[in-house]
């Protein structure tokens, strides 16, 4: 059975921090681990009727559904038959989900460590059909602010850290102060089957009977040929093959995949789905940076600033016509872009509140930006109908107008 790689985080059995604050003393921000209970995770799972959401998100779609992810909610659906006019009809309450994947009648699902998997053939009676436990790594998101981390809050047998609260608290001072440095280094470091759409977020793909999810170092690989019995299969760790960098996202194109990461894009060939191989990769400074692919070239957007990195804010078009070798065809410097997508030699880039930006693609070599539309977009789906962008709280639906304009359809207020 797989372990549970949880944050390897110094914890000793000698000096605690004090939690006592004191007004005379100089204070300083403290991560404090929220604590919860598998057990309780695992039966708070539920489908019920149609709610509203104000949790960041990302995109799915299938044929007749759009689903919106909101990161450790739950999974809301929509009736989207009529992208004109999309029914809000369902709510999948996962409280940690963080992406999903749909083949015909199933839905895939991660709840923080455990893979979940629901028959939505009655999109009205969804029912959970299998549960494959401590099958997924999770680490919560350290907070920015935070300089300590309070070390002797840590999760006992059958529970897991989900996030952390922020308290202000006496800074540490002497000894106590070297046990909250070495404690915060610790956590630090360790950190008809039809299959639908994600968008450039996505971390989870399907390759015919096998569904690939990542970890920040490493590629799961589950066996999906009969979802009531899914199972996983094996880890594949990546982190000889790709120096280090942190797992993003992935996408797929045939059998290949395409990893996003924190220092670069690599190429898997997963010919044979149960053994995916690395290929080869395209490095660069450390930054966020979803990638999408389309006939021989791939597109990433580097994203630099924050938790990201330092290097300048691009869009990096790749060639891969030949997968053990890609290569460099153009940068085009563009301020904070997020997700994208590609479609008939038209790129499109969401720039979060710099909004929506309409690139020429045709020439990959040369991008040349067409249009710009000033709404907040994270991440994109261009189908073949029509295009879904999402953005805080809001996925709006265009259809695609003459000389790269859009034509809103829908809105949908999160």
């Amino acid at each position: 059975m797989k372990k549970i790689y949880l944050l390897s985080v110094f914890v000793l059995s000698i000096f605690a921090i004090s939690c006592d604050n004191d007004d005379n003393s100089e204070q300083a921000k403290f991560a404090v681990p929220t604590i919860k209970s598998l057990a309780n995770i695992r039966s708070s799972v539920s489908v019920g009727s149609a709610r509203q959401t104000h949790s960041d998100g990302k995109i799915y779609v299938t044929e007749n559904y759009l689903f919106y992810i909101a990161q450790e909610e739950g999974v809301h659906i929509f009736n989207n038959l009529n992208p004109a006019a999309p029914v809000n009809i369902a709510f999948m309450n996962l409280e940690g989900v963080h992406d999903i994947s749909v083949k015909g009648n199933y839905l895939f699902a991660d709840n923080f460590v455990d893979l979940l998997v629901f028959d939505i053939s009655d999109i009205q009676n969804i029912t959970l059909v299998r549960t494959v436990e401590n099958a997924i790594a999770f680490s919560p998101t350290y907070p920015e602010d935070a300089e300590y981390y309070d070390y002797i809050v840590w999760p006992s047998e059958g529970e897991i850290i989900t996030g952390f609260t922020v308290e202000n608290r006496a800074r540490p001072q002497g000894e106590e102060l070297v046990m909250a440095n070495d404690a915060l280094a610790g956590f630090e470091s360790s950190s008809s089957n039809s299959i639908g759409t994600g968008g450039s977020y996505a971390s989870f793909q399907i390759n015919d009977n096998a569904l690939y999810t990542i970890d920040a170092f490493k590629l799961n690989v589950f066996n999906i040929a009969n979802p009531v019995t899914t199972f996983f299969d094996k880890e594949v760790y990546m982190t000889q093959w790709f120096g280090g960098g942190v797992f993003e996202t992935l996408f797929i194109q045939k059998d290949i995949l395409f990893v996003g990461s924190t220092t670069g894009m690599y190429t898997v060939n997963a010919t044979d789905e149960f053994n995916p191989y690395f290929v080869s990769g395209f490095a660069h400074a450390t930054a966020c940076d979803p990638v999408v692919v389309f006939g021989n070239t791939a597109y990433i957007t580097v994203r630099g600033g924050s938790t990201c990195g330092a290097i300048e804010d691009q869009i990096n078009v790749i060639d891969v016509t030949d997968i053990s070798n890609p290569t460099l065809l153009s940068t085009y410097l563009l301020n904070q872009p997020y997700g994208l997508g590609i479609k008939n030699n038209v790129l499109y880039v969401g720039c979060g509140t710099n909004g929506l930006k309409i690139f020429n693609a045709a020439n990959s070599a040369n991008l040349t930006l067409q249009n710009s539309y000033p709404v907040n977009v994270k991440d994109i789906i261009p189908l073949d109908s029509h295009l879904i962008v999402v953005g805080n709280n809001k996925i709006t639906q265009y259809t695609y107008g003459p000389n790269f304009t859009l034509i809103p359809m829908s809105e949908i207020n999160l």
